[in-house]
């Protein structure tokens, strides 16, 4: 089958090389145009843009597929079908009937649960246990059109946003090759989404901010679903500080963590204050903090940084939170 693959970020890089070994004829891959990283802003290629240059295939970076241009390279490439991982860029109407079998999307969920941008970091800040990955048909609606196959998978307990992703986008590789494979041998069957619909929109780094007074336990799905990006934070003392991993300590009074130099004890704290051993008290339960970046301090384990901040008692993280904002 001759198909064009349009993804841009490193978990679309799994697909594009199976799909590349598999021996489908890939007539070019469309991916977001070079961005500017770096503190000196350097022009950067996408992961999928360095890849299909490294496996030899041609590569087209419209910054809009409104354009007539582009369309009309997309049809010259005459693909039968087009095959779509985290690409970022909406598809017009006037491309989506361009492939004789359409354009067939890899998503990171089990649809119509967690329709959007965002699925794993979502579905994790949500508390679900299981989630998946769905190929489905492309249509002009957010993420509606049929299904040709899901494939449910456990969350790990203590698994991030960055891990789970990984670990869907080998998996739903496969998954997106085999949908293609059946495609090409007139085997595959797309059927209607039905189910609960949920939306997982983009969203800024001030949906990674903890609110205190949250439960304990959805404090730890949040800093899980914020790893490694953007990343969970709160203030102390009005400066940002960010909290990589915890975990969740008792539902309502905990014990403070036995140390050589003192045994563990008892101890209520208040939403936000920081107790001994890096315990945090919640608005039910607490959490204790395992690794932070103080501010202007790279990453580490937060004994550590206790240890060197020396906090007066009944410290507390700063609790100010505009409402609505973590939602």
């Amino acid at each position: 089958m001759r198909i064009l693959f349009a993804g841009t970020p490193e978990t679309a890089v799994p697909a594009l090389q199976l799909l590349h070994d598999e021996g489908f004829d890939i007539a070019g891959v469309l991916t977001r145009a070079p961005a500017p990283q770096g503190r000196k802003r350097v022009l950067t290629p996408s992961p999928v843009h360095r890849a299909a240059t490294e496996l030899g295939i041609p590569v087209l970076t419209p910054r809009t597929l409104k354009d007539g241009a582009i369309q009309e390279q997309i049809a010259e490439l005459a693909p039968e079908a087009v095959a779509v991982v985290a690409y970022g860029l909406i598809i017009p109407p006037a491309l989506l009937n361009v492939p004789r079998h359409g354009w067939l999307n890899l998503h990171f969920s089990l649809l119509p649960r967690w329709r959007g941008a965002a699925p794993v970091n979502y579905a994790i800040a949500a508390g679900d246990t299981t989630t998946g990955t769905s190929v489905f048909q492309i249509e002009q609606g957010l993420d509606t059109g049929p299904v040709f196959a899901s494939e449910a998978t456990q969350i790990g307990a203590e698994e991030t946003a960055g891990e789970l992703l990984a670990r869907l986008a080998q998996s739903g590789a496969r998954q997106l090759s085999d949908t293609l494979h059946a495609i090409a041998a007139g085997s595959a069957h797309a059927q209607p989404q039905s189910g609960e619909v949920t939306l997982a929109p983009q969203f800024d780094s001030s949906w990674a901010r903890v609110n205190w007074e949250w439960p304990a336990q959805r404090i730890a799905d949040r800093v899980r679903a914020a790893n490694p990006a953007p990343g969970a934070w709160t203030t102390l003392n009005g400066q940002r500080f960010k909290i990589e991993s915890v975990r969740v300590i008792a539902p309502e009074t905990s014990e403070t963590p036995e140390t050589p130099e003192a045994p563990a004890t008892r101890v209520t704290l208040a939403p936000g204050e920081i107790g001994p051993g890096g315990v945090v008290g919640c608005g039910e339960g607490t959490i204790q903090l395992l690794r932070v970046a103080p501010p202007g301090k790279a990453h580490m384990e937060a004994s550590a940084w206790l240890n060197g901040a020396r906090l007066a008692e009944h410290t507390r993280f700063d609790a100010e939170v505009k409402e609505g904002q973590h939602e």
